[in-house]
């Protein structure tokens, strides 16, 4: 049970506010769009997508700033509650396409796998070739209620997916750093070399 004060209220209220101006220019479907794992030298890309619930989800905030327990427990409400599309780009695409165009590919799919969307809100990004009205804005997950909600379940979701990789690569460590460039990840990448999920042209300093 998450515990809601009025800061989560008075948050939540204010980051409705871009949403809330959308409607009022005719926009219905509104979906906000994140990444998760731009930054890590192994596994995936992740993004969502989420067209919010008509009641309020108190506590979105940028999936970085909860903790564990909150982005748990907001990722359940998130997923019971709201439309939510999740797409995934792995290390081998990452290699060929490069990073930016991975999140981007892993965001147009999620996307195209919701129905009709009239609006994509984003975080700091653009997408070509999408069949809907969009808008890139800074530090969105931060004041965008619906980009927040994505953050989250990308953030969840991949987080999920390195603790899998850690049973399948136990000495790498996974479920702890999550695949990002900690000493531990480097001093094993340098005894024991690379794993497939590893992103080869992250590692070109091996």
């Amino acid at each position: 049970m998450i515990r809601i004060s009025e800061k989560d209220k008075r948050r939540w209220e204010t980051m409705s506010a871009p949403e809330k101006a959308l409607k009022a220019k005719g926009y219905v479907r509104i979906a906000g769009l994140d990444e998760a794992g731009r930054g890590p030298l192994a596994g995936p890309v992740v993004a969502a997508a989420v067209i919010l619930c008509d009641e309020p989800i108190y506590g979105l905030n940028d999936s970085k700033r909860l903790t564990l327990k909150r982005r748990e427990a907001l990722y359940d409400q998130i997923l019971d509650r709201c439309e939510v599309a999740i797409a995934q780009v792995g290390p081998l695409d990452i290699d060929h396409l490069n990073i930016l165009n991975a999140t981007k590919m892993a965001m147009r799919m999620a996307l195209l796998t919701l129905e009709t969307v009239d609006m994509a809100l984003f975080d700091a990004i653009r997408l070509d070739d999408i069949d809907c009205a969009q808008e890139s804005m800074i530090k969105g997950d931060l004041n965008v209620n619906a980009i927040a909600a994505a953050s989250i379940v990308a953030k969840v979701t991949r987080d999920r997916l390195m603790a899998l990789y850690d049973r399948e690569y136990p000495e790498y460590g996974f479920a702890q750093h999550k695949g990002y460039g900690t000493q531990a990840h480097m001093d094993v990448l340098r005894r024991l070399g690379p794993t497939p999920i590893h992103r080869r042209s992250f590692l070109r300093w091996l």
